[in-house]
């Protein structure tokens, strides 16, 4: 099975369950020791899991031969391959677990898939649905507005790297390091490490005046882009450092007339318009979007 991105942790009952959206496929893929976890409130759901597989290969469980392994967060922060299934998989799999949950994680498993699907038609729900949970996070509103403004000049950018052409993923985050070494002096993973974040948003760690910063430079790259009409990726790049470099001289003329840093390490635990809390709305890897 291919390595896919944006892995995400979904709460079932106050449990967790780790997940990963395959964006070619279209399809979400469960840790299964999770899932177990939630079925049979054992606490030692590997070996339960360890025992279950083994049943199914040794009854040549056509389930059995499509257990597939995807890398996943683990407890101690580091990414581990470990057993995934899809919903449909998984539907099948619960039949082999007596639970009196099974019927309730069923619903929430389909909830899950239709929420995703029903973003891609229509990216508005995401968005409400992203306001939603930063209030629930306790952002505020002044911060949300700027955060749901840079999601949409965001989309704005990669929409035109990908009208030229550029892949999402490698090329998508070259490009965006550009964008934050030229403006910022760091690149995504630096800045990150700036502030102390692990797998953490960037984006959802910025105060207000780096997300202005961070729009007005990927705001003026698209607008560049649109203006040049780079046709290879070293000329995307350097309509990226362009772009990157407006938002760097409004940076460098702001932190001269207040005597302040704008790149700081504050982060979701530090800031006083969050809440203390590392948690994040979208644990997906954004820059590579």
């Amino acid at each position: 099975m291919e390595e896919v991105k944006n892995t995400k942790i979904k709460i079932f009952q106050e449990r967790q369950v780790r997940t990963i959206w395959d964006k070619e496929k279209e399809e979400w893929y469960f840790s299964v020791v999770d899932v177990i976890a939630v079925l049979t409130d054992s606490d030692r759901p590997r070996k339960y899991w360890n025992d279950l597989k083994n049943k199914l290969i040794a009854e040549g469980s056509e389930l059995s031969e499509k257990i597939g392994q995807l890398k996943m967060l683990s407890s101690d922060g580091k990414f581990y391959k470990t057993d995934c299934m899809t919903t449909e998989q998984l539907f099948r799999l619960i039949q082999s677990v007596p639970s009196p949950k099974a019927e309730p994680f069923k619903l929430w498993m389909a909830q899950v898939a239709r929420e995703r699907l029903d973003e891609i038609k229509d990216p508005e729900i995401s968005i409400n649905r992203a306001l939603f949970n930063y209030r629930q996070l306790g952002y505020s509103e002044s911060w949300i507005n700027q955060r749901l403004k840079s999601m949409e000049i965001r989309k704005d950018l990669t929409d035109e790297w990908k009208k030229h052409g550029l892949q999402d993923g490698i090329q998508f985050a070259t490009l965006t390091d550009i964008i934050y070494k030229t403006w910022a002096g760091k690149t995504a993973k630096e800045y990150k490490e700036f502030k102390g974040l692990k797998k953490e948003n960037l984006r959802d760690n910025m105060t207000n005046q780096e997300l202005v910063l961070n729009m007005l430079a990927e705001l003026s790259t698209k607008e560049i882009s649109e203006s040049r009409d780079p046709q290879n990726f070293a000329e995307h790049a350097d309509v990226a450092r362009r772009g990157g470099t407006i938002a760097k001289e409004a940076r460098e003329k702001l932190e001269a007339e207040t005597g302040k840093k704008i790149v700081s390490p504050s982060n979701v635990l530090a800031n006083d318009h969050l809440i203390k809390t590392k948690a994040s709305v979208f644990d997906e890897d954004e820059e590579s979007k």
